[in-house]
Formats: C-alpha cells, structure tokens, sequence
C-alpha cells in the first residue's frame, strides 16, 4: 500500500481525507448543519467548519477544559473526537461512561466553552488505537468478522448503541446541545467488505434518534494520483454544489518502535492549510492536541510488516490559557524488587495453547491486553520453531533463565539438551487498527509451536494483563530490597515525594530496557531501548501529594533510579514532508 499525494506542489504526506457531505436523511429546513449548496451553513447562515481534534480518552480529564480552551483561542469553532467501544465496554454487557470516559460530560464542556461537535462514534473509529476501538472479546467467536453484517458483530453494536446513543442524543443540535453532524462508521472504502454493512450503521444511528446531518469520511482516490490541482477539480465535477471538508488534516503523525521520531515543518504545514482555507474548504485538524494512548491501548499497522505504534499521539479569540505547571522532579532511589517467577497464580491448563483472547478470565471475555505466560515440560533440546503463531514477541526461558526470544522475523531458536521446563513470555504489542488484517488480530500463542517438528503440549498459562486487580495481587507479594544483579523480567518500586500541588512530568526511561510503567495504579504504557519514545508523560493529575508509587515491568535492564523531566526529549527526528508516504507505513 504506497501512494504519493503531492498538494500545491509541496510533497504533502500524511492521510488526507476529502470530505463530501451528502444527505443520508432528509433534515427539517433551516435547522442545524445544511450540506445543500456549495456551503455549509447552520440555521440558514453560511458556516465554515473549523475543526480539531482532542479524543477526551487521551487525555486526563482534568485537562480538558485547558486543551478545549488552547483550540478556542486558536480560532477554531468546532470540537471532533472519536468513541471507543473498547474502552466504555471492556467486557460483554459491562459499560463505562464515568470519569475520564465520561463522553456526556466531554461534550456538555464543550457547550459551555461555546465549540459545536462532531461526533464520531464508530463503533470502527481507526484512531492508531487497539484493533480500531473494538472490543478484543469479539475475537472469542473464530468465526467473526469485523465490521460487516456477521450476525455476532451486528449483535454486539446494537447491544453498545442501546447505551451509547441514548446518553448523547439529547446534545444534538435540535435538541439544543452542540452536536451538529455524526460520522457513520470510519473509512469503510477502504475496508469494504459488506456493501450492506454501512445501511446496517446507518440505521443504527437514525433507529435511536440522531437527529443531525450523518456523514461519512473516506480517502479519495483522485488525491492518490496527484496534487491539488488535479484531485480537487474531479470531486468538484462530480458533486459541484456540495461543501468540501479536508476531515484529516494530519497536523503531526504518529511513530512505531524503532523509527525516529515524525514531525511536520511548521512553515510547510502553513503553506498547505492557508492554500485550503483560501479555496473556501472546511477543515478539521487531526490532531489539535494528540494526547497519550495511555497503556496498551496503541494501535499497530501491518501493510506487509507488521509494526507497533508508540504511546505518544501526537468571533474575537479568547485569550490563551496560561501554561499548565510542570515539574522535574529529583531522581527517586529504586527501593524494592519483585521477580516475575514469584507473582505466577491463577493458573490455568491446557493441552494445546490458547490465545489470549479465549482465556477463560475476567469474567470469561479473555485476556485484552499484556503478556501472557505459557509453561511446559520438554524432555530434549533440538530446534524451538514459532510456526509464526506467536503474537506478537516471546521471551523464552528453559528452567526459567533466558535463552532468546522469538517474533515476526526470528521463528526459530536452539533449545538445549535435557528434561527441562520451557517458558515463553508473549507480549501483546498491539493490535493492528486499520487494514485487512483486522480479522486476524488474536494474540498470544494463536497455534501449535514446535521442539524438533513435534508439536508442544500440556501447558500452564498465566494472565499478566497488568490491570488493577493484577496489581493489586502484587501488594501483597514477597518484594524485597534491589539485589546486586536482579534476574530479569521482574517489577522495580520506587516512591516519588511531592510536596506541592503535583505539575504534569516526563519519566525518562531511556537508560532502561524494555517494559511498563505504572504509577499509583495508572498505567503509563511502554518503554522501550530502541526508541523513539523514551520519555513517558505523567499527567499530574494522576499525582498526588506526598507518597506516589511507581512500578516498573523491566524485561531486560534496570536502573538505580528514576530520573524525570520536564520536557521529553525525541532524538532523531524524521521530516515527514520530504518522505513517500508508503515508506511511513
């Protein structure tokens, strides 16, 4: 999958998407968003759309309101965010709409700071989050297929729309709130494998009472054969009396392990966005503020190679808010160690291996997100061979010290001679959330793995999900003082000591392996030696003063102490604008 989009003769990379807003149900006159003329407009008036994205899910609820604020004194009038579905129902009929996922809420600030919304609500939202927002327990039916008219899949939106529409219709606009258009699914023509499938969406929406202008956001394909002055004149001759919308400006772009950090160029970014404001296009830049996929929630691509995606996501104007408060704290001494092999309980048996997701934990809807442990018995050593069946990086251990480790390129390892126990460790790196390879996203060991062709059996496997109850099992697990040299993987505790109202900070996790961090609970997400990202942003919300635990999941290499900062340091950086786009993916 390559293409180039050249757009006013500047090499343009980044997703660009031309929005051509239909009418997919007929509106009561000269009320809300209009698409009828060759402009917008909102009780009859001519509007200009200009949009940013802020997802509230990435972002501390505590900060909203200065996030939402910073866009309105850039001029825009528009607030667009995504729904996750993974996130508001983690488990089978177990909904969450409160605190940080309060979506009601998210919305009602938005009114107040006077910025209409778009809403996007899915339930595929893309958003380089875990498997494009959907649940991982739809992946227990092996038959299921995504995002189509599947009777498992139509079964499972309609239970999630039972909930979510009823809590924000009442915000649409002809009910007086902000909501003023609704996207029906999320790029589909580039997925399209069910030409009932968005009439299915479609009717989901308007069943439960979305009153507003519904549309729809795809690539369109003339941008893939040339820049602007090609792409825009075909859209104009097909639909000449319709508004336009670039619905993603990508303003920033997001960066998988082991590549430099991607920026944008201010001066090319403003080159590009004056040209579209000056043809009278509507615009929505994604993202306003990109926030954290906080934990395991980051997406992945696999366009021929699969890759994890890191953490970080990249009227008269009011007067900019002030700055938030941030802190550099002083280095914290790691006090406490716990090694991996002594928190293994709740073990569960089974001849042949099973993936993650059909593990029969919380509450039977299986494993989402983390590591998960498998144990047998082999009584010879010979060639260790994945079959390509591990999902997606296994650390392997014979009697428990390492020897190797296994993933997409390396599949085999020599086992040495004897009776001995073998164990593989296996991280879900993250699910891929655009593409064709949506269906096929179970992780863990998803088949058979091999000792000398033979195929492996009778294992014992563990839940290492890292989720609250996880880590709250820890508490009460025999930590004891740093030794001289810890085996690894294993869990390091240090307390950070706050004496003031906490300020927003950086942990620099750049002279440490590869792991997790989690502070008072609060799971930061990975860190990783082969970078970009080695500085994980602590929101000080999520601070408190006085004693602050953080626990570090360290596979390979620790660190004495913990060393913060006050502003994230990305080393090599990469220009998007002068790349190909298929070299980004």
């Amino acid at each position: 999958y390559c293409r180039h989009v050249l757009f006013v003769s500047l090499r343009l990379l980044m997703r660009l998407y031309l929005i051509v807003f239909k009418y997919l149900r007929r509106m009561s006159s000269g009320r809300g968003l209009m698409a009828n003329s060759s402009q917008f407009t909102v009780e009859g008036k001519p509007f200009r759309i200009l949009g940013g994205s802020i997802h509230y899910f990435r972002v501390p609820k505590a900060h909203w309101e200065d996030r939402l604020l910073k866009m309105k004194a850039c001029g825009l009038n528009t607030l667009t965010t995504y729904v996750p579905w993974n996130l508001h129902e983690p488990e089978r009929g177990m909904f969450n709409f409160q605190d940080q996922l309060d979506l009601k809420a998210y919305i009602c600030l938005a009114a107040k700071l006077g910025l209409w919304v778009i809403l996007r609500p899915g339930p595929y939202i893309c958003a380089e989050w875990d498997l494009g927002g959907l649940p991982s327990w739809l992946l227990q039916d092996k038959h299921m297929q995504l995002r189509t008219t599947y009777p498992g899949f139509v079964s499972a939106v309609n239970a999630y729309f039972d909930k979510l529409i009823p809590l924000i219709k009442h915000l649409m606009f002809q009910g007086g709130g902000p909501i003023i258009a609704v996207q029906v699914e999320n790029e589909y023509g580039s997925y399209a494998k069910d030409d009932k499938y968005m009439a299915f969406i479609k009717n989901c929406l308007l069943s439960r009472g979305i009153t507003e202008l519904l549309l729809t956001s795809d690539n369109w394909e003339g941008l893939k054969c040339g820049g602007v002055e090609e792409g825009i004149p075909g859209v104009l001759d097909t639909l000449p009396q319709r508004p336009l919308m670039v619905m993603e400006y990508w303003s920033g772009w997001f960066d998988v392990w082991g590549e430099n950090h991607h920026i944008f160029q201010a001066d090319d970014m403003l080159a590009v966005v004056s040209e579209i404001l000056e043809r009278g296009v509507s615009i929505n830049l994604y993202m306003f503020h990109g926030g954290s996929s906080f934990g395991f929630m980051n997406g992945a691509m696999d366009f021929g190679t699969y890759k994890s995606q890191v953490n970080s996501y990249a009227e008269p104007l009011p007067d900019v808010p002030s700055l938030q408060k941030r802190s550099a704290y002083h280095p914290v001494d790691v006090q406490q160690y716990l090694c991996l092999w002594d928190t293994l309980r709740f073990q569960l048996k089974s001849e042949k291996p099973i993936n993650m997701e059909n593990l029969p934990v919380n509450n039977n809807n299986g494993q989402s997100y983390g590591y998960t442990l498998y144990e047998t018995t082999i009584t010879s050593g010979g060639t260790l061979h994945s079959m390509n069946n591990i999902r997606d990086r296994a650390l392997v251990f014979v009697d428990r010290q390492p020897v190797g480790s296994l993933n997409y390129k390396t599949q085999e390892l020599t086992i040495p001679d004897g009776k001995r126990t073998l164990t593989l460790l296996v991280e879900n790196c993250g699910r891929v959330n655009y593409g064709k390879a949506l269906d096929n996203q179970r992780k863990g060991l998803v088949g058979d793995i091999t000792l000398n062709n033979a195929p492996l059996r009778d294992f014992t496997i563990y839940c290492l999900d890292m989720r609250p109850s996880f880590m709250k099992r820890l508490s009460s697990a025999p930590w004891k003082s740093v030794p001289h040299k810890p085996s690894f993987p294993g869990f390091f505790q240090a307390t950070l000591h706050v004496e003031e109202s906490p300020g927003d900070t950086f942990l620099n996790m750049s002279d440490w392996g590869k792991g997790v961090v989690l502070i008072n609970g609060q799971n930061l997400g990975r860190h990783w030696f082969i970078g970009p990202q080695h500085y994980l942003y602590v929101p000080g919300p999520w601070l408190r003063r006085g004693e602050n635990q953080i626990i570090v999941f360290e596979e390979h290499k620790s660190e004495e102490k913990l060393v913060f900062a006050e502003n994230p340091d990305h080393g090599k950086t990469i220009d998007v604008y002068k790349l190909p786009f298929c070299t980004l993916l």
